[in-house]
């Protein structure tokens, strides 16, 4: 399979190595001081970007008739715009907050857990993300997918970085080092309290996770999540 990179940072580095170490080729790295040569050649291509970029990276993909994987978060103002794009040009498109196999299974337990707290007033939801302080955005993208999976099987409406209102879930972050990420959903009440954690001690979660995506989407139309690459519909 050829593959375009599109963003060639860190995480771009690490999807390079195990892309090859499946077998797969790359056509094209692209940073900001390249074009987009090549990517008619791509079987796929996969974007880690920045939020600046992503729109532009998205939408070269599917003018070239190039099924692609975005995990660049902070662009999302523009999602809808990408959706039609894609339905026009009859393209490919999985976008997620997090690409890691072991978040996906965590999004699938935050939710359960959610339908099973709704039914106990006494408790509230906080949530507490820790990244590297490059990270651009706060939160984190996977810090709210994780705030709309509580809202869509709760009585929550929203979430906030302030004091939260009695129906906002308060998301705290934090910038340290070079930690990859953390996220906790956490239950409190008087008495006690329940707390969900995931913990990446590497990129490498991240990067596997959008090359199994990038192996999955080929050949497809449409737009896609992780849920249908991982089958997690299916699982009861």
């Amino acid at each position: 399979m050829k593959i375009a990179l599109l963003g060639y940072g860190k995480m771009g580095q690490v999807i390079e190595r195990i892309a090859l170490e499946r077998g797969h080729e790359i056509v094209l790295k692209k940073d900001e001081f390249n074009t987009y040569d090549g990517l008619s050649n791509a079987d796929v291509a996969i974007d880690f970007s920045v939020p600046t970029a992503a729109v532009s990276n998205i939408s070269s993909c599917f003018h070239a008739n190039v099924p692609v994987i975005s995990g660049t978060t902070g662009w999302l103002e523009h999602y809808d715009e990408m959706l039609a794009l894609c339905a026009a040009k009859n393209g490919a498109f999985i976008s997620s907050s997090n690409f890691s196999l072991g978040v996906n299974i965590f999004f699938e337990l935050n939710e359960y857990l959610a339908k099973i707290m709704s039914k106990f007033d006494s408790y509230t939801v906080e949530m507490e993300e820790i990244h590297h302080t490059q990270k651009l955005d706060a939160p984190s993208g996977t810090a709210i997918s994780l705030a709309k999976g509580v809202i869509e099987n709760s009585s929550y409406t929203n979430w906030t970085l302030e004091n939260p209102e009695p129906n906002q879930i308060h998301i705290e972050t934090k910038r340290i080092g070079t930690v990859p990420g953390t996220h906790t959903v956490t239950y409190n009440s008087s008495v006690d309290a329940i707390e969900i954690k995931h913990t990446a001690h590497n990129r490498e979660g991240f990067a596997l996770g959008a090359v199994i995506a990038a192996e999955w989407i080929v050949g497809k139309q449409g737009v896609f999540t992780m849920k249908d690459v991982l089958d997690l519909d299916k699982i009861q």
